[in-house]
């Protein structure tokens, strides 16, 4: 059974045929269905609704992120489709969901790219600069192959939905869908899908909510990207801070070095100290992240594996030893010349700075596994049934 789930404000206008499409859709579809609007009308649109034989779940006007989260419980159908009661999307074509849902698809995302957009129904702006920007953006982050993350027709199967716990109470709750999607691995098609121009007489949300509110639902789905996204710029960033790092501090553990007109010494290694350390840091949290993020298990067992907590533990008390060894001679050296240290130029400063590295190395290694395996215990209690 699919269920078509979508939120309304007002609609009264053109949810009457809104209502006759859908049922069109299931027919040719060839599949049983139900429709269930989620109304916060202060018109006629719940009327029309039930007049038309769908189901109205009567909300305040919380946002469309809230109609969703809110319909759940009500939601019948084994597969939910969502979209906009506007008339601009078409659904009295359902049948490419349809299909692409018996094929085993838990998640199925309608594009308006690869179907049909009809002259003068999307603005010039959100066209050609915003969708394409923040669709190849949330590509980047999370290695997708989307072709239009903000088209509103799209569906996922009722259990999917319930796994996604979904947080968004506004326009993001659309980029927090998607992203989930790809955090849970869910098996995802993408059907093209017919979008439409508002009919005559009707005002969009955007264009009644004033000029910003395109701006604030752009900001807020970048937002929800970002969020979802922190690992891509934790992880392989911090990656490369560490190891340039230990490029620039290692080398020079005996004195300076010279590579042609330029000569590294202490200030180098001061750099490379700071991006060693920021680095580090930063690909822990990347991974504490990814961990965050996990439902499946299988990303979060991998993580643990690799970093075990009783051999990362000894790993940082022998990094701290270490340290300590390194750093060692120049306290003493400090001590014997009067607490005043020595020419910057000698090798006990420049092994210092290796001894402190390692010193603040074991220090991040032993609070982020900490970190690390009690956010593991906790997303594993998150993901039992």
């Amino acid at each position: 059974m699919l269920s078509i789930v979508v939120p309304a404000l007002n609609e009264e206008r053109v949810v009457g045929e809104f209502m006759d499409w859908c049922r069109e859709g299931l027919a040719k579809a060839g599949v049983a269905g139900e429709v269930l609007i989620v109304d916060s009308s202060t018109d006629r649109t719940p009327e029309i609704v039930l007049a038309k034989g769908g189901r109205v779940l009567k909300v305040p006007k919380r946002g469309l992120g809230r109609a969703y989260i809110d319909a759940i419980p009500f939601i019948r159908g084994r597969w939910v489709l969502m979209g906009d009661a506007d008339c601009t999307y078409d659904f009295r074509e359902l049948a490419d969901f349809v299909r692409a849902f018996e094929a085993g698809n838990e998640f199925v995302m309608g594009s308006r790219k690869r179907g049909y957009m009809e002259p003068g129904s999307n603005p010039w702006l959100h066209r050609y600069l915003g969708t394409p920007v923040t669709t190849w953006i949330l590509n980047r982050i999370y290695g997708s192959r989307f072709s239009d993350i903000h088209c509103g027709m799209r569906g996922l199967t009722r259990e999917a939905l319930v796994a996604m716990d979904l947080r968004s109470q506004s326009w993001e709750y659309a980029s927090e869908i998607v992203l989930k999607s790809v955090h849970m691995g869910l098996k995802t098609a993408e059907v093209p899908v017919r979008f439409y121009k508002d009919r005559d007489g009707r005002v969009s949300h955007h264009v009644r909510a004033g000029w910003f509110s395109p701006w604030h639902a752009a900001w807020i789905n970048l937002r929800a990207m970002f969020v979802w996204g922190a690992d891509f710029f934790c992880l392989m960033p911090g990656v490369a801070m560490l190891i340039a790092g230990l490029l620039l501090t290692l080398p020079m553990i005996a004195g300076p070095m010279t590579l042609g007109p330029v000569t590294f010494s202490l200030n180098w290694m001061l750099l490379g100290l700071v991006l060693a350390v920021v680095g580090l840091q930063s690909a822990m949290t990347g991974l504490i992240a990814r961990v965050v993020y996990d439902r499946s298990g299988r990303r979060r067992a991998r993580i643990l594996a690799a970093l075990p907590y009783d051999r990362t533990v000894l790993a940082a008390v022998a990094l701290f030893v270490v340290g300590i060894g390194l750093a060692a001679p120049l306290v003493a050296d400090y001590v014997r010349h009067g607490l005043a240290l020595a020419e910057p130029s000698t090798g006990a400063n420049h092994r210092a700075i290796v001894g402190l590295m390692a010193v603040a190395f074991a220090f991040l290694v032993f609070v982020n596994t900490l970190v690390l395996h009690a956010t593991a215990l906790l997303a594993a209690e998150r993901s039992r049934p």
